[in-house]
């Protein structure tokens, strides 16, 4: 695992723009096709791939001269990710296919955050690419679960670029900050279910960052809070709307009118996340916990979970007899689906179903 990760911080930098792979062009000719002991060449760009490849592995990655700080994983297999192959690819979209004939590309995706150097701070350049990979999830109907990780040893996202921010102009700031609130509910509003994994800081906008995804776990040593008021702010990426509805108004408002931090354990204790466990010698602890997580999460079917997540988040902001009206619409869209009649078709021959996403 320690090879692996470090395998992973030196090449999270992938070649962007070669746009969605269709199950059409995938082992097409002119495609990307990938095999279990090599990677062919990209004849359009005439640029090879190079690729570490093994039983439980398969990374993609090319120089490019832009250096990237958001990243994008994914994993297969018929275990639903425990060894299953991984893809490491910077914005590629997947549609429903088959892998090798075997199981349909069902997969969690890993939103890798690799600023090294400013500890994943909120810049430019990070915001941007993040936008871009959530965008490209937005219609990914292969991806069940997101995970949102930190390469970074010790640290999930430090907040703002203060260094960035102290050169804006008060309109180029507001328009920023804005830009990022906007960030936030395109990840809030992932069709999939999301989860967080905190295994270092989460602080101000990184915290924001976390509170944007359903789930969220930690490493009882991670250090959590909404700390704008010590910096002369207050939460602007949304954290002063959703830290309320995580834990409640009045321990909100104590934690926002402080800038306190709380470790991982008073944080399931408040129910800012939903796990905390004891970090490990790798420090990925929370990482681990969140791919559990995702793992009991992938094998249901992924239309009635989407739609269930829909319900709820916009069940959330209305009255209860609106809620139950949007249950009701929500449910209507599970019926017709073939996941729904493959579920009643398993539950009556008593064996686990195979659900494609139809």
């Amino acid at each position: 695992m320690t090879f692996l990760r470090r395998f992973a911080i030196r090449h999270c930098s992938l070649s962007r723009g070669f746009g969605a792979l269709s199950p059409a062009s995938l082992g097409a000719p002119g495609s990307v096709t990938l095999h279990r002991l090599g990677v062919e060449k990209l004849p359009s760009r005439g640029r090879p791939f190079t690729g570490h490849n093994d039983t439980h592995t398969s990374w993609l990655h090319t120089e490019t001269p832009e250096s990237v700080e958001v990243d994008l994983k994914r994993l297969y297999g018929e275990d639903t990710g425990r060894e299953g192959r991984s893809l490491n690819i910077f914005a590629f979209r997947y549609q429903e296919t088959e892998l090798n004939g075997s199981l349909p590309f069902l997969s969690i995706a890993e939103v890798l955050m690799c600023r090294q150097k400013a500890k994943n701070a909120l810049g430019r350049v990070f915001v941007s690419q993040m936008r871009e990979l959530v965008s490209s999830l937005h219609h990914d109907t292969a991806v069940r679960v997101v995970v949102f990780r930190s390469l970074v040893q010790g640290v999930f996202c430090a907040g703002a670029d203060l260094k960035e921010r102290a050169e804006m102009n008060h309109s180029d700031s507001d328009l920023f900050v804005h830009g990022l609130r906007s960030l936030m509910t395109e990840i809030a509003l992932l069709p999939m279910p999301t989860v967080a994994a905190v295994d270092g800081f989460a602080l101000g906008g990184g915290l924001e960052l976390a509170l944007a995804c359903d789930l969220r776990t930690a490493a009882n040593s991670a250090q959590m809070g909404l700390i704008e008021t010590t910096r002369g702010l207050l939460p602007g990426a949304g954290g002063s709307q959703r830290l309320p509805r995580a834990v409640g108004f009045a321990l909100a408002k104590e934690l926002i009118f402080t800038g306190r931090r709380v470790d991982g354990q008073r944080a399931v204790d408040m129910g800012l996340v939903n796990r905390a466990t004891e970090q490990n010698s790798d420090g990925d602890a929370a990482y681990r916990e969140a791919l559990s997580l995702a793992r009991e999460i992938l094998p249901q079917a992924p239309i009635a979970v989407r739609m269930a997540k829909e319900a709820m988040n916009r069940g959330m902001e209305v009255d209860i007899t609106s809620g139950m009206a949007i249950e009701r619409m929500c449910y209507a869209r599970v019926i017709p689906t073939r996941d729904r009649q493959e579920g009643m078709a398993a539950f009556i021959e008593k064996r686990p179903p195979r659900y494609t996403g139809e």
